[in-house]
Formats: structure tokens, sequence, C-alpha cells
């Protein structure tokens, strides 16, 4: 009987960048067709950014190692390794590392990213 209530995922999907970003979702539309969750490991490399955004999903973000900065609306914020943040769905919001190191950081989404969902800007 191979009934598991469970998954182990060892092969992340690697979602293809072009910014020296690395992406693995772990769980999520890519990886499994989940699209009530997705969770994804991530590195920003130093001096990273993305356009402004404003997703259809919550997006909750905890900081493993490094600095991030979200400019939410007007407001700049910068997390630390050990915070985390909930940034409710229908957001502008732009994430970036303007530092000199890079920021590790986890990334969930109710439900899960698509760029269907996200409404990035053209920059």
């Amino acid at each position: 009987m191979h009934n598991k209530k469970y998954h182990v995922q060892k092969k992340p999907f690697v979602v293809p960048t072009t910014d020296g970003k690395l992406i693995e979702e772990h769980f999520g539309n890519a990886t499994d067709g989940n699209s009530d969750v997705s969770i994804a490991h991530m590195i920003a490399p130093p001096k990273w950014s993305e356009p402004f955004q404003t997703p259809e999903f919550d997006e909750f973000t905890y900081i493993i190692k490094g600095k991030k900065q979200f400019i939410i609306d007007d407001e700049t914020i910068i997390l630390e390794a050990g915070q985390s943040i909930k940034i409710e769905k229908n957001t502008r919001v732009q994430y970036s590392n303007p530092f000199d190191e890079d920021c590790e950081y986890l990334a969930i989404c109710l439900p899960a990213f698509s760029m269907d969902l996200v409404n990035r800007e053209e920059k």
C-alpha cells in the first residue's frame, strides 16, 4: 500500500531567472501543481531588486540570512535574519536587496505564486 500521507521534496523546481536570484520552489504551481500555497527558498544577490507589484496573494517572508528591503505603499521596511513579515494581498510592494551580502529567505504565498496573480509593473 503506497498511500503516503506525506511528501518529502528533494528536488525543488528551480525557477529560471535573469537577475542572479536563486528561486527554489518546494511546493506550488511549478513544482506539484498546488495552487493553494507556494513555499520557496530564495537567495537574492547584493544590489538585486525587482519592479513594484500588487499581488493577488498574501505573502509571508522569513529572513534566514542577510537583510531585505520592502517598500510597501510609501513606507520602507528593512528586515534582518530571524525576522518575518506578512504582506496582505492587493498591496503594492517592491522587494530588493540593496545591501552588500546575499539575502537568504523563505517566501510563502497564499494562494500560490503565479505570474497571472503577481501583477508586476513594467520597469
